[in-house]
Formats: C-alpha cells, sequence, structure tokens
C-alpha cells in the first residue's frame, strides 16, 4: 500500500514535465513523422504519397546526391567536433583541477563563449577570417606568414574543420564543467595511492582518471553527438544555408531549410519532404545515441 502511494505521489510530480515535454517534444515528432507521408505546397502538406518522399530521398536526382553529401559532412563535422573539443576540454579540466592560484577565475573564463549566441559567435569569427580586412590575415602577415593565407571559407577542404573547430572553442566550457565536476569528486587516496606507486601525470590520466571518468565521457560524447547531427545556424551563420563552397559545409539543417522552405536559388518548398529528412534525422540521432550508449556501458 505505501509503494503504491509513493508511486502515485512520483506519478503527480512527474506529471506537469511529463505533459510539456510530450507537448513540445513528443507530439511535434510524431506530427513531423506524420507529414513525411504527404506533400504539397504550403505549411501543411496535404496530398497523399506515402513513402515517396523518402524514395525521392533516396533514389532521385539531386535529393539523392545532396542527401548522401550532408550524411557525409555530419559524420565528418561530429568526428572533428568531438575529437577537438573533447579532448582539448577533458586537457583543460585536469589542469584547471589542479591547485593554482587564480583556479576559479579561469574555470569561469573558459565557461563563457558557451553563454554567447550562436549567430554572434559564427559572425564574429566570419569577421576574423574575412580575406580582405580579416584580423586572422593580417596576424599572418605581420608575423611573415603570408604563404599560408587561404580563402578560409572558400576553400571547400578548409571551410568544414573551420567550422568544426569554430564549434568546438564555442561549446568547450561544457566538457569542461562535466569534467572537472568528475574528477573533484575522485577520492584523493585513489590519486595518492597512484602517485605512491609511481605515477605520474600522463600515468594518472592513463590508468586513474580516463577508466574512472569513461560514464562522463560517453555523456559528453552523446551530447556533442546530438548537438552536431542537429546543427544549423554556425553553418547559416558562416557559410549560408546553401553550405557554401560547393556544399562542402552542407549539412542536415541547412539541407532541411532548404527542402522545406525552399530559398531564392531553390524553389523546392515542401515540407512533406523536409518532414521525411527531417524523420531520418531523428532516427539516425536515436540509432547513434543508444549506440553510444551500448559501447561505453560495456567499456565501463
Amino acid at each position: 500500500m505505501q509503494s503504491r502511494k509513493i508511486r502515485f505521489y512520483l506519478l503527480l510530480y512527474l506529471l506537469p514535465a511529463l505533459s510539456i515535454y510530450t507537448a513540445f517534444m513528443i507530439m511535434p515528432i510524431l506530427q513531423s513523422m506524420r507529414f513525411s507521408l504527404y506533400t504539397g505546397t504550403g505549411i501543411r502538406p496535404n496530398q497523399f504519397v506515402g513513402i515517396g518522399n523518402y524514395v525521392k530521398l533516396f533514389t532521385q536526382f539531386p535529393f539523392r546526391e545532396r542527401f548522401f553529401n550532408v550524411l557525409r559532412n555530419n559524420v565528418q563535422f561530429f568526428l572533428m567536433v568531438c575529437i577537438t573539443q573533447n579532448a582539448f576540454g577533458f586537457f583543460l579540466a585536469v589542469l584547471l583541477t589542479r591547485k593554482f592560484r587564480g583556479q576559479r577565475f579561469f574555470r569561469t573564463l573558459f565557461f563563457v563563449p558557451v553563454a554567447l549566441s550562436v549567430i554572434i559567435v559564427g559572425f564574429v569569427f566570419k569577421l576574423i577570417l574575412n580575406p580582405v580586412w580579416g584580423v586572422f590575415d593580417r596576424i599572418l602577415r605581420a608575423a611573415g606568414l603570408e604563404a599560408l593565407i587561404r580563402p578560409w571559407l572558400g576553400d571547400p577542404l578548409l571551410a568544414l574543420p573551420i567550422l568544426a573547430v569554430v564549434t568546438a572553442w564555442h561549446y568547450i566550457g561544457i566538457p569542461i564543467i562535466f569534467f572537472t565536476a568528475g574528477i573533484d569528486s575522485i577520492n584523493t587516496d585513489i590519486l595518492e595511492a597512484g602517485r605512491i606507486d609511481g605515477l605520474g601525470a600522463l600515468g594518472e590520466v592513463r590508468h586513474i582518471l580516463i577508466p574512472i571518468l569513461k560514464p562522463i565521457i560517453g555523456i559528453v560524447t552523446i551530447l556533442t553527438f546530438v548537438g552536431n547531427f542537429s546543427e544549423f545556424e554556425i553553418v547559416y551563420t558562416m557559410e549560408t544555408v546553401y553550405g557554401n563552397p560547393e556544399y562542402a559545409t552542407d549539412v542536415f539543417g541547412s539541407f532541411f531549410y532548404r527542402t522545406a522552405f525552399g530559398t531564392v536559388m531553390n524553389n523546392v518548398n515542401d515540407v512533406g519532404l523536409g518532414a521525411a529528412l527531417a524523420s531520418i534525422m531523428f532516427f539516425i540521432i536515436f540509432t547513434g545515441v543508444l549506440l553510444f550508449l551500448r559501447i561505453f556501458r560495456r567499456s565501463g
């Protein structure tokens, strides 16, 4: 009887949050999946085509080429951001957990970029990398490194890695917070025992910190994966919705925007086709999250 009463109150307290989550998350996802079976102009497609939108995305030109291009770009973008952001975040977290003067100040400082708007970050870095008046090229010239100057956002080989670096810089405060919290929670006796056994700084990281922090590394990786596969703002700000140059920075977010709402150079404007793309994005993200959860549970 007591356990039933506890369950009732648990459900009662969770009901407001569940209602909001269902209204703003579950229902839009289900509605998008329903729209993916229809086509037509306007905000509500009304011509039933079944799986026709999915067939179009996977088989018809130019949708097939664009779809597999954005899939490849998104995978590369995720790997570059994940390695750069999480590796540097872990390294900085290790440094920030050492005792030194100004420790709290630097912990706060590294989180400041996260509080900035993505649009502002993208716009500022676009100005910095501008080939005419950009600060970055001026620094290279002042240092006598003119040979290294490139059209940073206009080179298909460089544009996506640069966007990945900007994204990693913007969100590096999140893994730093997770990793510093994890390191601070480790019993100091374990660290002292390792030092007594002759472990140096690298040995401590390899044999103590990484094994203990594997669940946190998994959480940070999943958050990075979800964020990167739903990325739009940074590409929109720095490379427009066309994923310039030559679709080298085209990702699911920009492809969805062009497909669902159309643009000056693209008159598709098919919300049903866009909903099909969004449903595929949801399936990829959902499958990826389950896969990462399984990997990190096994490794833990």
